[in-house]
């Protein structure tokens, strides 16, 4: 944002309209014994020239996916965006208008709305998609509410091991408060078993959280796992990467009943982890259950096509006990780059860097396994991101080394999987150049192992 000032005119100015004098005034209400009785160590005022620089100075000291070869992955990905994103969204009709309380004001936000629910209901293969929601956690958490409201069952929810670990921690902090068990099913060749997907679940289970490709990267058949919640008389959730649709199976396609999905790879820079885009899409008969907003098309009394707000199930709105959510917003201005971003790139450039992201993958894991030191850590199908096994055990001194030569190498999973602990999730989206994926595995294999540097 550009540097603005305020002259002590400016301020004098804004104090008299408030009806103070002093800007000690503005903090009378504070009670004494609240305020901070000691000096902070600020440094003199700058003047715009000087800030400028300081600013500059203190930014590149931050490394980042634009100034270091980025393998990371896990839910945030270094996908290319489009110039047309960023000129669109950037727009003063779009990036300064406040959420569309008012219709007849919002024309122009509910229309880029109803073309983004249009456009995630074509990727899904769903009846109907929300307008967004915050991200991809918080959305499964939600699908599980309208889960356990839609089943009438609050025994339990079942979530494998396999699934986003920080999507189970948020589904487990939505649950605290409610008598719903959340039991994990282990899977410890990274997929899921069917027979033990059947022998979780009872007549108690309102769903079943399941991800494609899961959080290793592994891609599975879902066809027979969502045939299996259902012969329970569960639901099916499915969290999806957006990008692998253009080559995967619509889940639409295979009778999930909720779909999400973590929106960022649409368009959305990583931005040091959000804010990002939640996804939600699901069939008709949940369509009443489902949180945050859904914007219809219809026509004014003029007989003129608009749009409305066709649904809005939050606390604000209905009887808070009526409520599905607390959502009382949602993500317009990502849900816009989405739609720019899926619009400009259509069916067959979306399928194109899905492509990419493949093959790329493949090519990677094939350079860094050349190496004896490191292999495969599960034997299955992947689309963009795979899971490393370090012979040497030390990922973290890996990873480190790794930066120090200008890539992030990928994310280490001994922080969420114990028994993973001599391993690291590579992600490969159609960024990455050739070159850049052999200066990664020729990196890794040129990194001491602990050994060696005790030796040393």
């Amino acid at each position: 944002m550009p540097y603005v000032l305020n002259t002590p005119q400016d301020q004098a100015d804004m104090l008299a309209a408030i009806g103070i004098s002093s800007l000690d005034e503005l903090f009378d209400m504070v009670p004494a014994d609240l305020r901070l009785d000691r000096a902070l160590n600020i440094p003199a005022a700058m003047s715009e020239m000087e800030l400028t620089s300081h600013m500059q100075s203190l930014s590149s000291r931050t490394q980042s996916a634009d100034d270091t070869v980025c393998f990371l992955g896990g839910g945030s990905y270094d996908h290319f965006i489009p110039a047309v994103v960023d000129y669109v969204s950037s727009r003063g009709e779009f990036y300064t208008s406040y959420t569309p309380y008012q219709a007849e004001a919002s024309q122009g936000n509910l229309q880029a709305f109803f073309e983004y629910q249009t456009l995630i209901t074509q990727l899904t293969g769903m009846d109907v998609s929300n307008a967004s929601l915050y991200d991809g956690g918080s959305s499964a958490a939600e699908a599980v509410l309208m889960c356990i409201g839609a089943t009438r069952r609050n025994g339990k929810v079942v979530i494998p091991a396999c699934v986003h670990p920080e999507y189970r921690q948020i589904v487990e902090t939505f649950l605290t408060n409610l008598d719903v068990k959340l039991e994990v099913l282990e899977t410890p060749d990274g997929l899921i078993r069917p027979d033990e997907l059947a022998a979780a679940i009872d007549e108690t289970t309102a769903c079943v959280l399941l991800q494609q490709p899961n959080f290793f990267g592994s891609v599975q058949e879902m066809k027979e796992l969502v045939e299996v919640v259902h012969k329970a008389g569960a639901l099916a959730v499915v969290s999806v990467d957006p990008i692998s649709l253009g080559l995967l199976t619509p889940p639409g396609s295979y009778d999930a009943d909720i779909v999400v999905a973590e929106g960022q790879a649409l368009g959305t820079p990583m931005g040091f982890g959000g804010p990002y885009l939640g996804i939600m899409a699901c069939k008709d008969e949940f369509v009443r259950r489902m949180p945050g907003r859904l914007a219809g098309q219809t026509v004014d009394r003029r007989g003129k096509r608009c749009w409305a707000l066709t649904l809005q199930t939050r606390e604000q709105h209905i009887r808070r006990e009526r409520a599905t959510s607390n959502i009382c917003t949602n993500q317009g201005l990502f849900a816009l780059r989405a739609s720019v971003y899926l619009a400009q790139m259509g069916p067959q450039g979306l399928r194109e860097v899905a492509n990419l992201c493949l093959q790329k993958s493949r090519h990677a894991a094939a350079a860094i396994t050349a190496n004896d030191r490191f292999t495969l850590a599960f034997d299955a199908s992947t689309f963009k991101e795979f899971v490393i096994r370090d012979a040497a055990g030390d990922v973290d001194s890996l990873v480190k080394h790794a930066m120090s030569k200008g890539y992030f190498a990928g994310v280490p999973l001994g922080q969420w999987y114990p028994d993973l602990s001599d391993c690291f999730l590579v992600a490969v989206t159609e960024r990455r150049t050739k070159a850049e994926i052999e200066g990664l595995a020729e990196c890794l294999a040129a990194a001491p192992a602990k050994a060696d540097v005790v030796k040393s």
